[in-house]
């Protein structure tokens, strides 16, 4: 079952060594453009010809296609995305250092 606004579609390409490819989908016509960044899972980001997305899109120019994806994943394995991005379309991080209680005198 698709989320609420979310679309499915068939990876056309994939090219790992540039960390992008095409998604098709009738709502997508031509195909829309999908970098590994917008992979919402685990490990190694990549998708294989041939395999079922979710996917979110928003109209846009990018090395020839006319839409771009927001977010993408396999249906039932979607992990919520590391680093958000600020208004300012920044990645942001978050840093947190743990100190132990001291033992004794220095």
């Amino acid at each position: 079952m698709s989320e609420v606004g979310s679309i499915s579609g068939v990876v056309q390409s994939w090219n790992n060594e540039q960390g992008w490819g095409v998604i098709e989908s009738p709502e997508t016509p031509g195909g829309c453009w999908c970098h590994f960044s917008h992979l919402a899972m685990d490990g190694y980001r990549a998708l294989e010809p041939g395999t079922l997305v979710e996917f979110l899109f928003e109209p846009g120019e990018q090395d020839g296609y006319h839409f771009r994806v927001v977010q993408a994943w396999v249906p039932g394995q979607r992990v919520p995305p590391q680093k958000a991005r600020s208004d300012t379309g920044a990645y942001e991080s978050v840093t947190s250092v743990q100190m132990d209680e001291p033992t004794g005198s220095v």
